[in-house]
C-alpha cells in the first residue's frame, strides 16, 4: 500500500489525538472522511474531507482501506462489525466490544473476511514503558510486573459523559482503565491467566477500584491496581521487580507534564503500527479479545466471591 485511506468513526475526545497523528503528516496515511452524529463536531471538516452523521453511509459513500472506530463501547460492536463485513480493516478503541461473545464474533469475522482488526492500546507505545522494556536485562528472569493506573475518571470523559454509565461503558473502572493496564501486562509478560481479584464499588455499584492479580504459566506473577476515583491527579506507572530483587520502573506521564500530553506520541505509535499491519509487515498485533476475556474474568471472579 503506497497511501492508506483512513475513516474516523466517532469524533469524541480521544479522536483529536487521531486527527492530530494523521494531520501532521505520518508518511501514508490519509484522513479521507469522518463520521459522527454531532453536526457541530462535523462542521470543521465540511469542505475538506466527506463528512456522514451514519457510519453505513460512510461504508458505502467513501473509498478507504481502514476505519478507525472512537464510539462509546456500547456502539463498537455494531459499527466494528459492519466495517468488517465491507471488507474494510478496523483499529478500535479499547475495549473491543462490551461482551466476550461480541469481541469473538468479530474476531472471527475478520478472519472470514481476511482484514485485520486491531485495538488500539496507546499506553504500550509510550516512551517511558519502551525504555524501561528495553533496557531490562535479558540474563536474569523477571519475577513480578505491577501496573498502577489511577486517575480520577470524571476529569478524563470530557464531554463523553457516557463512560460514567455501566451499561454503556461495560462496567467501571475494571472495564474502562483494565484493558491498558492489563495490555501492559501483555507486553511484558505475554500470556497470563488471572489468579485474584478485589474490587470495590461505590454505592451506585460501579466498580471504582479494583487489584487484579495475574500470573503467567511459568509462575510469573503481575499485579494491576485500578483507581477511577483518585484524587490527586494522575498516577500511572510500571515496576518491574527481577529475581535478583532489583526493581526497575517507569512513569508513564514522566516528561509530559499537561494533561493528557503523553497521548500525542502514544497515538502515533497506534497509527504507526495499525499501518505495518496493514501493509503485511507485522505477523501478530493485538486484537482486543484477551484483556476483554480477561475482564470479565475478573467481573466473574467478583461475582463468585460475593455467592
Amino acid at each position: 500500500m503506497s497511501r492508506i485511506r483512513i475513516g474516523i468513526v466517532g469524533l469524541g475526545v480521544i479522536s483529536r489525538f487521531y486527527l492530530e497523528a494523521l494531520e501532521n503528516g505520518l508518511p501514508g496515511l490519509e484522513l479521507a472522511a469522518v463520521c459522527d452524529l454531532n453536526e457541530e463536531v462535523l462542521a470543521p471538516f465540511e469542505g475538506r474531507i466527506p463528512t456522514y452523521r451514519d457510519h453505513r453511509e460512510l461504508l458505502a459513500g467513501t473509498e478507504l482501506d481502514a476505519v478507525v472506530v472512537n464510539v462509546p463501547n456500547d456502539v463498537h460492536y455494531r459499527v466494528v462489525r459492519d466495517a468488517l463485513a465491507a471488507g474494510r480493516a478496523v483499529c478500535v478503541e479499547k475495549p473491543l466490544a462490551i461482551t466476550v461473545a461480541e469481541g469473538r464474533d468479530l474476531r472471527d469475522l475478520a478472519a472470514a473476511q481476511g482484514v485485520p482488526l486491531f485495538t488500539a492500546y496507546h499506553r504500550r507505545y509510550n516512551t517511558n514503558v519502551l525504555e524501561l522494556l528495553g533496557s531490562l536485562p535479558a540474563d536474569v528472569p523477571v519475577e513480578q510486573v505491577t501496573v498502577r493506573y489511577w486517575e480520577k475518571i470524571e476529569e478524563h470523559v470530557g464531554r463523553d459523559q457516557w463512560y460514567l454509565n455501566p451499561e454503556r461503558c461495560g462496567g467501571g473502572a475494571v472495564a474502562d482503565n483494565g484493558p491498558n493496564a492489563i495490555d501492559l501486562v501483555h507486553l511484558f509478560l505475554g500470556d497470563v491467566a488471572l489468579t485474584g481479584a478485589q474490587v470495590t464499588r461505590d454505592a451506585g455499584g460501579t466498580d471504582q477500584q479494583a487489584v487484579i492479580r495475574l500470573a503467567t504459566p511459568e509462575g510469573v506473577t503481575a499485579v494491576v491496581d485500578l483507581d477511577w476515583q483518585y484524587g490527586h491527579g494522575e498516577l500511572k506507572d510500571v515496576e518491574v521487580r527481577l529475581a535478583d530483587g532489583r526493581r526497575f520502573e517507569a512513569d508513564m506521564l514522566g516528561g509530559y507534564p499537561a494533561f493528557k500530553s503523553s497521548l500525542g506520541h502514544e497515538y502515533v505509535g497506534v497509527l504507526e503500527e495499525f499501518a505495518e499491519v496493514l501493509r503485511g509487515e507485522r505477523a501478530t498485533w493485538p486484537d482486543g479479545l484477551a484483556t476483554l476475556e480477561l475482564v470479565h474474568e475478573v467481573y466473574r471472579a467478583e461475582r463468585a466471591a460475593l455467592v
